[in-house]
């Protein structure tokens, strides 16, 4: 071989092997990189893990009680409902307040119900107060929680999910000089059926309103069994997502039985929405407290107070005196006190008042709803 052509093989092989260095380190310090980001993201993981277990000890620490509120709200003085935020950068004061009434029947009808009511709001608190209309429990209670209502009339079995997941004080019922209204669930069938007591309706078309509805739904749970009729082994609940929504489907012969709140059924007789001459009652419940009136928990305290006392002060038209059953106040009441009876029926009936039993009754509302849609 010529001295040229050594030369050259010697240098192909020494660029080869330069070659050949340079892929080793770039993998070397290619892996090192991989090992350092390993190792970096293993420390945020360890710090977002820390911080975390720091937040909920520093919770903790801060709420001495809790209760069953959510871990949002704090119960130090065990009134069982949400304290008023002892940081004041949480307190709210809202130039434009909202207010919305339980839908128990079509929302637009008590739109126009509390108008003279919503109106006088307005001019008493200085504040604009609008009337938000909402198509379910939970879109009622999701609302308050996420601070887009102010003040609510909560019906009676989801006022306990709006004191522990939205942060609601219930204040006020309506009522009259006696003291605050009552209902009783009404067990109602069509007066020409040939069902005279609950035990006959075994295998028959039963109508319940909503998942959290205390006399549309767990009132049921609790009280039909000892009568002879067991709900979901002698038949299965029909929601229809509304006590005016039950009683209409009863005369149709949609259901062959429906349970309503007596203050609904006889608002809709009322009215002449329905006739008392088309049903026959065959069960009456023992007496419950009325919707609740409640307040954010988060309210400037100033405001809260304007709010209960604006409430105090309002002396029902004529119009809303007819359409509520002879109310002419709002009077005061407690969610410790007045609904005591109804949290004894929640835990009788297996239901708790915690964000996964709210979503599992609001994705069946949610099917009900549609489904009225669909038929209508």
């Amino acid at each position: 071989m010529s001295r040229s052509a050594a030369a050259a093989v010697t240098r192909r092989v020494s660029s080869e092997n330069c070659k050949s260095g340079r892929t080793e380190n770039q993998m070397e310090a290619t892996q090192m990189i991989d090992v350092l980001r390993r190792f970096a993201w293993a420390r945020i993981v360890v710090i977002i893990a820390y911080s975390l277990t720091s937040v909920a000890t520093t919770l903790a620490q801060e709420c001495k009680n809790r209760g069953q509120l959510d871990a949002l709200y704090c119960d130090e003085n065990n009134d069982l409902v949400a304290d008023v935020p002892t940081d004041p950068k949480k307190l709210r004061d809202p130039s434009t307040l909202a207010f919305a009434h339980t839908p128990v029947e079509n929302p637009s009808v008590y739109q126009t119900v509390f108008k003279p009511f919503t109106d006088f709001l307005a001019q008493c608190t200085g504040k604009p107060f609008v009337y938000y209309p909402v198509q379910s429990n939970s879109a009622e209670i999701e609302a308050m929680r996420s601070g887009g209502l102010h003040a609510a009339g909560f019906s009676t079995g989801p006022t306990g999910f709006a004191v522990n997941l939205a942060g609601a004080i219930p204040f006020a019922a309506m009522g009259t000089e006696k003291g605050p209204q009552g209902y009783h669930l009404l067990s109602i069938v069509k007066k020409d059926s040939p069902y005279q007591k609950l035990a006959d309706l075994k295998g028959k078309r039963v109508a319940h309103t909503s998942p959290s509805s205390n006399s549309g739904h767990l009132g049921p749970l609790v009280l039909y069994p000892p009568e002879g009729l067991k709900p979901n082994e002698d038949y299965e609940p029909m929601m229809s997502g509304g006590h005016d929504k039950s009683a209409l489907g009863v005369v149709s012969g949609a259901y062959d039985m429906a349970g309503v709140a007596s203050d609904v059924f006889e608002r809709m007789l009322a009215r002449g929405t329905l006739k008392a001459d088309d049903f026959r009652i065959i069960f009456t419940s023992p007496i419950f407290p009325t919707s609740s009136f409640a307040y954010a928990h988060d309210l400037q305290p100033d405001l809260a107070r304007k709010i209960r006392a604006c409430f105090f002060a309002f002396d029902f038209p004529p119009s809303m005196r007819k359409e509520f059953n002879g109310a002419d106040r709002f009077f005061p009441i407690t969610y410790k006190d007045a609904w005591k009876v109804v949290r004894e029926i929640a835990n009788a009936s297996g239901t708790a008042y915690n964000k996964e039993t709210l979503e599992a009754e609001a994705k069946l509302e949610a099917e009900a709803l549609a489904k009225t849609r669909q038929e209508n």
